[in-house]
């Protein structure tokens, strides 16, 4: 049988498997065997299956594939971040990124190859989409780094963000699929309190996580609570706007009790004076929040430049006044272009 034409057997929900080894004349618990096999063990071949008879491997041979991410180049920088080009079964490409500190092992994963949005400051956005990835595809990425903070700095992975390549609100299904499997004993057993989704605000799916119930924290992606200069640089802005941004957020809140975190780089001349600060400010008003100010890395042409030391401390001093948390942070990996904004696949 051409390969092309096999499932991927983690495609199949449990249940799947077990009628299908009961349909071919196996016992149903044989299912329960493979589906650990699948996702807590991690196997990336049916051979690897060592409690499966024969037989059974060779069945699942002819009937499935298991379409596992391989790591292609992995890239250390000089502050101990981790950069994976991820090749896929179709030979597409993403990156994702290990960020270590001392006490935490932080991985960025991505959810689309290219990105859906067109972010002017952002290399993933200038790829374009290609696809939206598998929820087992970004699963793999979660435990090939999982592996790496193990072998390389002793410890379990303890967060997960969704802040790689990608618009994760743009494949939502998928998206929530695998942070079901990461979350599930069954899987990683990982906490939702310990993952961010972070988007770059699309109302409707704010609205519809809202409504899902979900647990997991979220982040928005601002830059700036002008629509106009908002717009200039996140042109997409222009259909999705603050207001509507707003209203789903406050929707977020009433639904979740969730605090919001706001991710936003200051650039020299673009959102740098004190109305900018100011509109910030007025859009943290409607629920608790906390803003992460970002170093901005640059992406080659000059465009965008780094905004001053004075104009950063003008926007902490002004948060703190009005009593909004506020973190400044320094981005990690930029010598091997794994700071937040530069996965653009150049490797």
């Amino acid at each position: 049988m051409d390969t092309i034409k096999k499932k991927d057997i983690r495609a199949l929900t449990k249940e799947q498997l077990r009628e299908f080894f009961v349909t071919n004349g196996d016992k149903a618990f044989r299912g329960n065997q493979v589906y650990e096999w699948l996702w807590q063990k991690g196997a990336h071949s049916f051979e690897a299956m060592t409690n499966v008879s024969k037989e059974t491997r060779d069945m699942l041979e002819q009937n499935f594939v298991i379409n596992h991410i391989k790591v292609d180049v992995m890239q250390r920088s000089n502050d101990g971040t981790i950069k994976n080009a991820v090749r896929l079964h179709d030979d597409l490409i993403v990156e994702s990124v290990l960020i270590p500190t001392k006490t935490r092992s932080t991985a960025c994963v991505s959810s689309q190859v290219g990105c859906s949005l067109d972010c002017k400051f952002c290399a993933t956005s200038r790829l374009k989409r290609m696809r939206n990835l598998n929820p087992d595809e970004i699963y793999d990425q979660v435990v090939a780094i999982d592996n790496e903070s193990r072998l390389y700095f002793n410890r379990p992975l303890s967060n997960i963000v969704f802040m790689g390549m990608g618009e994760p609100l743009m494949n939502y299904n998928n998206v929530l699929k695998a942070i079901d499997m990461i979350t599930s004993p069954e899987g990683l057993g990982m906490s939702p309190k310990r993952i961010v989704v972070s988007t770059s605000g699309v109302p409707k799916m704010i609205r519809k996580m809202a409504d899902d119930e979900v647990k997991f924290k979220l982040a928005v992606s601002l830059h700036s609570a002008i629509d106009e200069i908002r717009t200039s640089i996140m042109p997409f802005n222009a259909n999705f706007t603050l207001t509507d941004l707003r209203q789903s957020l406050q929707y977020w809140y009433a639904k979740t009790r969730s605090r919001i975190t706001y991710e936003y780089v200051i650039w020299k001349g673009i959102n740098d004076s004190q109305k900018d600060v100011d509109a910030l400010v007025d859009f943290c008003k409607f629920a608790p929040s906390k803003v992460n100010l970002i170093e901005y890395n640059p992406i080659d042409d000059g465009e965008f430049q780094q905004a001053s030391n004075a104009a950063i401390d003008m926007y902490v001093n002004t948060l703190e006044q009005h009593n909004i948390a506020v973190t400044v942070r320094r981005s990690r990996g930029k010598d091997i272009d794994a700071a937040c904004g530069q996965l653009a696949n150049k490797s």
